[in-house]
Formats: C-alpha cells, structure tokens, sequence
C-alpha cells in the first residue's frame, strides 16, 4: 500500500517542526516540508530532533517563498500529496504593528497563493493552520465557538482572518476539502527565544525584571496540535460548508487557562529561582494587544480527541528540557 504523503508549509518554524517530529513519530506518512527560511526558521529545528536521524529519508525539503505562486518545476519537485497542512506564517504581533504589509504578503497573499496550488494538485485533505487573534479580545468568562465572526485587533490577526476567508471562499467557489484550525498559545522545545515562555526563562535564569502584562492566555504545547492535526486527518472528514459557518472549522485549545502572572510564577517555580517583575496594563503599553483570548473547545473533544498530559507535566517537562545539553543555545 503507498504510504501518505503530506505536504507541510513552514516546516522549519517552531510549529511546523513540532508537526514534522510527530508526523513522524505518530505515523508512516512521508513528509514534503516547504519552507522559505525567514528570520524564524531554522533547520536545525529538525536535525535536533531525537527522531530525525533514524527518519530523515521520510522527509524531502523544498525551498519556497509563497508569496510568489508556485511554478510548475516547484509543484513536480513536491510531487504528488495526499495531505496539506498549512503552518507558513509570520506570527509576532509587534512585528505585524510595525511592518504590516508584510504580514499581508505572508500570511494572506502566501495562503492564496497555496490554494492555488491545492486547486490544481487536489489533495484529499487541506488544514489551513490559524489562529484565536482572528477573533479578537474575548470577554471574561466567555470562549468563542466555531464560526464566531471575525474581529482582528492587530494587523497579524487580520492577515489571518483574512487567509481564513480566501480559504472559504475558496471551498465555496471551487469545493476544495478544506479544514480551518484556530489554535491559542503555543509553546515547546526550540522555540524563538523572543516568545513569552523562553523570555521568562531567560529573565528568570539571568535575575532580571521580568514585564507581565495583566492579561490571560490558554496554553498548548507544540505536540498536542500535531495530535489534532493527525486526529482531524485521520478521524474527520467535515469541511467548510456555505451553509454553515462553523462546518469545517475546529478549535484547538489550550490546556489551561493561566494569567501573564501565573504562568512566570509557575516557570520560576520549576527553575527554582524567584521572579521579578513589573506588572503592566497590556492595552496601555502595548497598542493592538489583546488582554485575553478564549476559545471553546468542546467541538474537538465531543469527537473524541483527548489531551495526554496536563497542562503542568507537559510544561515542566518543556523547561526542564532548556536545561539539557546544549538546550540553552534556544533561549
């Protein structure tokens, strides 16, 4: 029988090597990663990886900016694939304030761009990869469910919320099989040392004051979105529907809710050194930041995807992780 093979757009992100490691610890599928290696890749995400030297020969690399449509020697170097999950994004919202049309030519023209090519190659299944800023700040004790309209509170969200309507219409015009994930806070192992977690734990190490901003997140580790992602490949066949806006679409959600507070308290904790820190109004100091995100996870779970670990041993293990070898070299 031919294996799977899967088509992975920023493959060497944070992300999209979290997606690499467990497609190919979870499966036998084999792996065409794209990827134009911007500021925020790095290969070395992938060599690093327990797994790669025993799995290497499952995975091709293709180098490709996607704002620029994919040409016919690009799509016969990828070759056939059975699947498509789209990670190629920039995601820092700072950046995305200062340089905004960017992140439209990213994020938005790069996801057009992919369709396109979906629409001649027509893979059996298309995750397009997004995020909860596309629908703005959520009010306290609220989470949003699926097909909650849009509200971008900076330009990254909108660059995505944007991707996320091509991508509807794109099913709505053409009947291409696509899904849309709308995940919340990510962290792992080899993450960009200019995310939250592994500033706090440079903060913390080096005895510096730390700045929190009084807002709250939901936080997932980078394994369990590979594990919707397969689950929703593998077990699930509801795409995007013009009849019904939430069909097709899928929140992947943190483990836990934690304040900006808690979740330095809690990392200083494992490190076993005390935090500094200055507390900060988020609107204030930070313009286009939203002070909480919320999404409603019930969809996923009602269709029998499961979390493996806590929220707590999953992140103690992350930190602790900094810890080993040369593990530092990421921070």
């Amino acid at each position: 029988m031919t294996k799977k093979r899967l088509l992975l757009t920023g493959i060497a992100g944070f992300v999209g090597s979290h997606i690499c490691e467990g497609v190919l610890k979870d499966t036998d599928w084999e792996i065409v990663g794209l990827d134009n290696l911007n500021y925020a890749s790095n290969l070395a995400r992938l060599t690093d990886m327990d797994i790669w030297e025993r799995e290497r020969n499952r995975v091709k690399f293709v180098w490709w900016d996607l704002k620029t449509e994919l040409n016919e020697q690009i799509i016969e170097d990828i070759g056939k694939v059975d699947y498509v999950f789209h990670l190629a994004a920039n995601s820092h919202v700072d950046r995305s304030i200062k340089d905004p049309i960017s992140f439209l030519m990213d994020n938005t023209l790069g996801t057009v761009n992919l369709l396109e090519y979906t629409r001649k190659v027509s893979p059996q299944k298309i995750i397009i990869f997004s995020t909860d800023e596309s629908f703005g700040p959520t009010p306290d004790k609220i989470n949003f469910k699926e097909g909650t309209r849009h509200n971008p509170g900076n330009p990254y969200a909108a660059s995505k919320a944007s991707a996320e309507d091509f991508s509807i219409a794109y099913t709505n015009t053409y009947k291409m099989p696509i899904m849309i994930t709308n995940t919340m806070n990510i962290y792992g192992e080899r993450q960009h040392p200019e995310k939250y977690i592994p500033t706090i734990i440079k903060k913390v190490l080096n005895g510096e004051q730390l700045t929190v901003h009084n807002g709250s997140r939901f936080w997932i580790h980078a394994r369990r979105v590979c594990q919707a992602l397969i689950f929703l490949t593998e077990k699930v066949d509801e795409f995007l529907d013009i009849e019904d806006v939430s069909k097709g679409k899928f929140n992947v959600v943190g483990e836990v809710e934690k304040t900006n507070l808690e979740l330095a308290q809690f990392i200083a904790k494992i490190i076993g050194k005390s935090l500094k820190y200055k507390l900060v109004d988020t609107r204030e100091c930070r313009p286009g930041h939203d002070k909480r995100y919320g999404l409603d996870g019930s969809k996923l779970k009602n269709l029998g995807f499961r979390y493996p670990l806590s929220f707590e041993e999953s992140l103690t293990k992350t930190v602790n992780w900094y810890f080993k070898g040369d593990n530092k070299k990421w921070l």
